[in-house]
């Protein structure tokens, strides 16, 4: 029979290299116009749904505090903290194409806060004040205030008695403090703890600390900078903290585990191919299996996301155990039929082949349903990477794998050996024994599963990097935590008013322990009616007793009439966030506030958190009270994991019952239910195990079941459609070694999801080799093909 142009293995093989040709060069075009390697964190988690008002807020959040560094240069001479601190702020300032906003202290803060709140005394009050004013008793006010009059460390001075006999308004400036750890000399920002001296500086990266150039531009300022300190200050202990240093350890640890990882996995597989075939062209075939797969992984990744998440190419590492499977038929097959053509065993193993990566396309596609970036990067990176090994074997091994293999010697009768040492020769004795060992096994390890959906375990940091940022963060009363509140109103003075409502909860909650600080505009300002208020208390002061008043403290009744003209003068002047936000103090709360816009009609404000203890019991306060809300990405990011990891799994009983209906077509539905059974026992007993051993599971253990189901379904096809087990037997025995070394080794990972998702495949890709040949128990004997 003559074979057309297009079935030759020359045009196969041609069509192949042209496939080849225009994927690299779409690659190349796809990294020239912007494709990246993506390292943030955040850019593979749920999307969640939100409000406009909540999604501004959280965007506002996350990129004012994503890029700001924070650095304490702790010693326990307070000078030389100082002079460590100024080195630092010299050095980084110098990087201007690295670093903005370099900062600490500034020594003219205490003139500009007074500059701003100054013209507006008579509508500030603290509660005390105001508690006081409003029994109309000012006896405590006039004690207070003589105490200051004849104190050696007192405030008062003539001019500002002349505008403020009571001294009001110190006590309201020093309420502006956040804590009374933090002070300012020298121009630079200090904190105290027992004997030593912590001077803090603080600095915005131009770019994001997820970007790698960005991450080797900043930290490379960074370690110059702190290495002159070091030489100059050797007693200096210097804290860091911020998203840099995590994004930095992350980068690095992904780095490190995608090379040892590949290459191990590569190693073991080619030394595995190499003692069962002992021959070259194998080895090279299986590399070109493997890099052709990656290739197209890396491009069709590229095409549809325009970028390639880090955690894609960890996971994508384990292509290089799957790929190579359609190999491992080929030649196993090869080996078993020596006398066959390349093409005639392609013919022989193509239903098999096809049904496989059929259901891990299905395996891969349930992957891509995950409401999770990274994880649908990783569906589409290792479901192409198969289809280019599946083209590679179709196209390129006509051709290039024609050439004649070693006489087998013990790989086939080795198969042999075991497949009759695991399987019983009573097929009775599998559900006499078996069936119930395994279902004992599954009811005790699967009622002691538990669950841990927290996303705080996608990216774990060093110790060094922990630890170091705690410390800081202790310094600075608590630092600022995930969580914020959330406060809106429907016009800006509405706003402030929940602003005002909101602080006693808030203060209370201090108290009680429940949260170290917080920093809310309500602290900056009050809303117009709290400052319409106070000016209406302090008519007590200014108004007709006001002679008698300045008597007693021993001031010159004739100050009575300029101050109520002043006082007189103030009314219906309040202060505005407006003009709060041109002063020095109000350019760094500026952030803080969420105008209305045409995205959202209403106005918010952030409230930060600082040192959270009992979030629970925040969270039952903030419910209780109306325009407010606790956003908790984290909580509310991990809540969405544990839904769909529910969801994973009934996904999951759908794919096996559509399996099930797919393979019944061919093998009738006994065999069919068989072959669907060995990956459902499989992933049970994976879960079992994994439950013993007091493993949690989250999302990444079900989504690693799916590859489980896909994988171990093919191990049950190939026996179901075997017409030589021995050779089979050969081919999954290397498939799942291949798999293992891929997977067994990601579940080494220091990233927990890695090693979840790397850890639950290795069980259930063990199970299923264990299991796969009892399928040939129940499959009809084949006629041999003429």
């Amino acid at each position: 029979m003559r074979i057309s142009s297009f079935d030759s293995a020359r045009n196969r093989l041609i069509i192949f290299i042209s496939l080849l040709l225009l994927l690299v060069a779409i690659g190349i075009q796809q990294w020239q116009q912007g494709g990246k390697i993506q390292t943030d964190i955040l850019a593979m988690l749920p999307h969640l749904q939100q409000d406009s008002l909540t999604h501004s807020a959280l965007d506002r959040v996350e990129s004012q505090l994503a890029d700001r560094l924070y650095f304490g240069l702790v010693s326990p001479k307070q000078q030389d903290a100082i002079a460590a601190a100024k080195l630092l702020i010299q050095q980084l300032s110098a990087a201007k194409q690295v670093f903005t906003q370099v900062e600490s202290g500034h020594n003219d803060i205490a003139t500009s806060i007074n500059k701003l709140y100054f013209p507006y005394r008579f509508n500030l009050l603290t509660q005390q004040q105001q508690q006081t004013l409003a029994k109309n008793d000012l006896t405590p006010l006039i004690n207070h205030a003589q105490s200051q009059l004849y104190s050696a460390f007192g405030f008062a001075s003539s001019q500002l008695l002349s505008q403020d006999p009571l001294l009001l308004y110190p006590a309201n400036i020093q309420a502006l403090a956040q804590s009374q750890r933090l002070n300012i000399t020298d121009g630079i920002l200090m904190a105290h703890e027992g004997t030593n001296s912590a001077a803090i500086v603080m600095a915005k990266g131009l770019q994001s600390a997820f970007n790698p150039q960005a991450q080797q531009a900043q930290s490379a300022v960074i370690n110059h900078a702190l290495q002159l300190i070091q030489q100059q200050y050797p007693e200096i202990h210097i804290l860091k903290a911020g998203a840099l240093f995590h994004a930095q350890a992350a980068t690095q640890t992904a780095k490190t585990e995608i090379s040892n990882i590949g290459s191990i996995s590569l190693i073991g597989v080619f030394l595995l191919v190499w003692l069962t075939f002992r021959s070259a062209m194998p080895i090279l075939m299986a590399l070109l299996t493997i890099s052709t797969g990656l290739v197209i992984a890396v491009v069709m990744t590229l095409v549809i996301f325009g970028e390639i998440h880090l955690i894609t190419l960890v996971f994508g590492t384990s292509l290089i155990g799957i790929a190579i499977d359609y190999s491992f038929h080929f030649y196993c097959e090869r080996l078993a039929q020596p006398n066959f053509s390349a093409s005639r065993t392609i013919r022989l193993i193509l239903p098999a082949i096809s049904l496989a990566l059929l259901t891990s396309a299905l395996a891969y596609l349930g992957m891509g349903l995950a409401p999770f970036p990274g994880m649908q990067q990783v569906a589409v990176f290792c479901g192409s990477g198969l289809i280019g090994a599946y083209l590679t074997l179709i196209l390129a091994y006509p051709l290039l794998a024609n050439g004649k293999l070693p006489q087998p010697t013990w790989q086939l009768s080795l198969a042999q050996r075991y497949l009759q040492w695991i399987i019983p020769a009573n097929p009775r004795t599998v559900g006499r024994y078996l069936v119930p060992v395994m279902a004992l096994f599954i009811v005790v390890g699967i009622s002691q599963l538990h669950s841990n959906d927290d996303i705080r375990q996608l990216q774990q940091s060093p110790a060094s990097i922990t630890q170091s940022e705690n410390q800081l963060r202790q310094l600075l009363s608590g630092g600022t935590d995930n969580q914020f509140i959330l406060v809106r109103g429907a016009t800006e003075q509405a706003l402030l008013q929940h602003l005002t409502a909101l602080t006693p909860v808030l203060n209370s909650a201090q108290q009680q322990g429940e949260i170290g600080n917080f920093v809310s505009l309500a602290r900056y300002i009050p809303s117009q009616q709290q400052q319409q208020h106070n000016y209406q208390l302090q008519q007590h002061i200014y108004g007709k007793n006001l002679p008698q008043t300045l008597a007693q403290l021993g001031l010159p009744t004739d100050l009575a009439a300029p101050l109520q003209q002043q006082y007189q003068a103030a009314k219906g002047h309040y202060l505005t966030l407006t003009e709060l936000f041109k002063s020095p103090l109000g350019q760094q709360l500026a952030p803080l506030y969420l105008p209305a816009n045409a995205i959202h009609s209403q106005y918010g404000a952030i409230v930060l958190l600082g040192g959270i203890k009992q979030l629970p019991q925040l969270q039952q306060r903030i419910d209780a009270i109306p325009n407010v809300m606790l956003v908790d990405k984290v909580g509310d990011i991990s809540k969405v994991m544990g839904h769909f990891r529910h969801m994973t799994l009934i996904m999951l009983a759908l794919a096996l019952i559509c399996a099930w209906a797919i393979f019944s077509l061919r093998f009738g539905r006994r065999l069919a239910l068989i072959v669907t059974a060995i990956p459902l026992l499989a992933g049970l007993l994976s879960l079992a195990w994994l439950g013993i051993i007091g493993e949690p599971i989250n999302l990444f253990n079900t989504l690693a079941l799916i590859l489980v189901f896909g994988i171990g379904v093919d191990y049950s096809l190939f026996f179901a459609e075997s017409k030589q087990n021995d050779a089979v037997m050969l081919a999954v025995f290397m498939s799942a070694c291949s798999t293992l070394l891929a997977f067994g080794l990601l579940a080494f990972s220091k990233t927990e999801a890695i090693h979840a998702f790397g850890l639950t495949l290795a069980l259930g890709i063990a199970f299923a080799f264990l299991l796969a040949p009892m399928v040939s128990l129940f499959a009809p004997k084949p006629m041999q093909e003429q």
